[in-house]
């Protein structure tokens, strides 16, 4: 039971991370002249979003793998994991100007989802229930 709860708790890291890495990729683009100037000139730094990407991939496998092989075995939060990465990885890599600002928070909603799905089928297990049916 500890470890489902533990789980839960990486769930929302995940969740918080992915729904801030998808905010700060649709916001960074339209506000990259300015950072500088507020201290915050980091956030348009690749080696930060590239980090981000990396901490978002470490806990979401984490977090969702475990769960898939001990607690729930759904497939839809592997999906939405795998699919959310390719769009934020292809993204980042083939695509430039607005469209990247487009293109990438939709790959991190995506892993919040899958974070989300995976927190709700952990969830109901816990309380004894079969979780949902998706």
């Amino acid at each position: 039971m500890r470890s489902h709860k533990h789980n839960s708790k990486i769930d929302n890291v995940g969740m918080t991370a992915s729904v801030l890495c998808a905010v700060h990729c649709a916001v960074v683009p339209f506000l990259i002249t300015s950072l500088p100037l507020l201290g915050l000139g980091f956030l348009a730094n690749p080696w930060f979003e590239w980090s981000m990407i990396l901490f978002a991939l470490f806990i979401g496998f984490y977090a969702i793998g475990s769960s898939y092989f001990r607690v729930h075995h759904k497939l839809l939060p592997v999906c939405l994991l795998i699919f959310g990465f390719s769009i934020i990885i292809a993204g980042h890599i083939f695509v430039q100007n607005w469209r990247e600002a487009i293109i990438v928070p939709v790959g991190g909603l995506l892993i919040a989802t899958a974070h989300f799905f995976n927190f709700r089928y952990t969830g109901h297990l816990h309380k004894g229930e079969q979780g949902l049916k998706l």
